[in-house]
């Protein structure tokens, strides 16, 4: 499956530049885990960095403009870094599977002289194979919505930084005649919209549409317990929507194609859920399944309307983590809003597991601000946010400190560790 092997975005919010784990001009840099947390103290940028995420899924379903608007954003001017003149970019390196040569993602927005968001450039590149070092060849390269691209798994054009900023005509003369079978001009109806969004859906051009179905594939939780407690309409839906107000029709499909293991992980979440000693569905005439939770103190069983908001959190999160085709990258605001803090260790054990390459699950995404969670993580895996004295956020990875790595390998928990300050800037 797909992973993130390094992320980097500046002048969003108070995201001034920020980059967590490798990319290509950065080898140096360990990548991104399986498992990844951020914390930090309130008002760092943990839901800046959450919301980055969402932002390039939003742009690449609904284009750029309608990105900046969505989920509250308030436009460009409100999401561009205060005191920056833009453009507001970002930078996925990521491999399409373990074996894959590395592929980078640039994306730079900005706006026009009327305030509208578009898209200034976007960029797709990748080392040819064996090539070691040197620099990346494009195989996607657009300014304003015109520009090149590489068709099937043609290596692309060597551009350094310097003639990264070349005009289209530029261009044209650093592409060599014996590329042009290879090669094709484009240009988009509308700059709003993402490069990849339109030629992902074109079967000549593999990578990209790989790349599209990736950031399409990705989950961010805007679960509400509210959302969960709905009783939708009939119909049974494989896979959970981000803000869980499809529960039901989940249920009803897993009990409907996959009804043996249903009842499995019906009985093991349970198990993981205190007080409880049983969950079972009831059909209702018109075809849904509810959800009864059989609590230990009571004869009759609870509906899931009728569940605490922490409850139902945890079932969603845990029905989620049992999706038979998950999502290649699960990114989840503070988890432990709602529950009890002896479950969170056991969440994020679950989160790991799902996570791990053996499994074959998603790669997991956290934001969160509790150390119980954190206790079952490792250095590498989480990564420490701060706000300098600028007022934009900086990051580093917990296992940049000898001391913390030194303290856990003697078996202290990593979030006491957070919670007695040792993780906090010397």
């Amino acid at each position: 499956m797909a992973k993130i092997q390094g992320f980097r975005v500046r002048n969003f919010k108070v995201l001034r530049d920020v980059t967590l784990g490798r990319l290509w001009n950065q080898r140096r840099n360990q990548p991104l885990t399986d498992m990844t947390a951020v914390i930090g103290k309130n008002g760092v940028g943990k839901s800046a960095l959450f919301d980055a995420f969402g932002f390039l899924a939003d742009a690449l379903r609904a284009g750029v403009e309608e990105a900046c608007d969505a989920r509250g954003r308030g436009g460009f001017e409100k999401i561009l870094s205060k005191g920056e003149a833009g453009p507001i970019e970002f930078d996925v390196y990521y491999k399409q599977h373990g074996n894959a040569r590395p592929i980078t993602y640039e994306l730079a927005i900005d706006a026009d002289d009327s305030g509208r968001p578009f898209v200034l450039r976007e960029r797709l590149r990748q080392r040819r194979r064996g090539q070691r070092h040197g620099w990346p060849f494009s195989f996607l390269l657009l300014e304003e919505g015109k520009g090149w691209v590489w068709r099937g798994e043609k290596e692309g054009l060597e551009i350094n930084e310097s003639e990264g900023q070349l005009h289209l005509e530029g261009l044209r003369e650093l592409i060599a005649p014996e590329d042009s079978s290879e090669t094709e001009f484009i240009e988009l109806e509308d700059k709003r919209n993402l490069g990849i969004a339109t030629l992902g859906s074109l079967a000549q051009h593999p990578r990209i549409s790989a790349f599209r179905r990736f950031i399409e594939g990705w989950y961010l939780s805007y679960f509400t317990p509210d959302a969960a407690r709905s009783l939708p309409l009939a119909g049974p839906q494989p896979h959970l929507n981000i803000h869980g107000d499809n529960l039901g029709n989940v249920v009803q499909f897993m009990e409907r194609e996959h009804p043996r293991r249903f009842k499995t992980i019906l009985d093991g979440i349970a198990a993981k859920i205190p007080g409880i000693k049983g969950i079972d569905t009831e059909k209702t005439s018109d075809g849904r399944l509810l959800l009864r939770f059989n609590d230990r103190g009571f004869e009759d069983p609870f509906f899931a309307q009728q569940m605490s908001d922490g409850t139902l959190k945890v079932f969603a999160y845990l029905l989620l983590l049992e999706d038979p085709t998950p999502p290649p990258f699960l990114c989840i605001e503070e988890p432990e809003n709602g529950l009890y803090h002896k479950l969170l260790e056991t969440l994020a054990d679950e989160f790991r597991q799902h996570a791990s390459v053996s499994r074959g699950g998603s790669q997991v995404f956290v934001t969160t601000h509790q150390p119980y969670f954190v206790d079952a993580l490792d250095p590498e895996e989480v990564w420490i946010l701060e706000k300098g004295a600028d007022g934009f956020s900086t990051i580093r990875r917990a296992s940049e400190e000898s001391i913390v790595n030194n303290l856990v390998a003697e078996g202290l928990p990593l979030g006491g560790l957070w919670y007695s300050d040792y993780l906090d800037p010397r």
